[in-house]
């Protein structure tokens, strides 16, 4: 089955704004922004980038969160980037340290925003479906995260 989510569109548009000199602000926003216009699974989507220990949240669609700096080791987001691999969770309630955004949130997939061996922080996905983030889902949005480790 095909992904919901088409990358191609979304890294072509994130070149579109870098080549017109968009910040790096509006970069994770048009992400987040895309990402969550695909539909269902996608509920929420957050832009976390690294800052020291810490994860800050730079961007956001979909429902707020309180949850705007996540320690390194924290919840779903922050195992991602203490162990260095993107996190697909069908449960949040199987997981012991999940840390959650609001109570309708039933699944997550965090993908990392790599640039080489050097994380710059991850895309955030919540969903209020469980287990709906395909492998193809999941690559779907490792090549925006792709696009937009070359960019920022």
């Amino acid at each position: 089955m095909p992904a919901v989510l088409d990358a191609r569109p979304i890294a072509a548009g994130l070149r579109g704004l870098f080549a017109r000199d968009a910040g790096r602000h509006a970069l994770l926003q048009y992400a987040a922004d895309r990402i969550r216009a695909a539909g269902a699974p996608y509920t929420s989507v957050y832009l976390y980038m690294l800052q020291g220990d810490q994860l800050a949240l730079e961007a956001w669609s979909g429902r707020e969160t309180e949850h705007t700096r996540i320690a390194v080791g924290k919840g779903v987001c922050g195992t991602a980037i203490a162990t260095g691999q993107d996190q697909n969770v069908g449960d949040v309630r199987a997981i012991s340290n999940y840390i959650a955004c609001n109570t309708f949130t039933r699944s997550e997939l965090v993908v990392l925003i790599r640039r080489g061996d050097t994380i710059l922080g991850q895309i955030d996905v919540d969903s209020d479906v469980p287990d709906p983030f395909t492998p193809e889902e999941e690559q779907a949005t490792r090549e925006v995260a792709d696009a937009l480790a070359v960019l920022l």
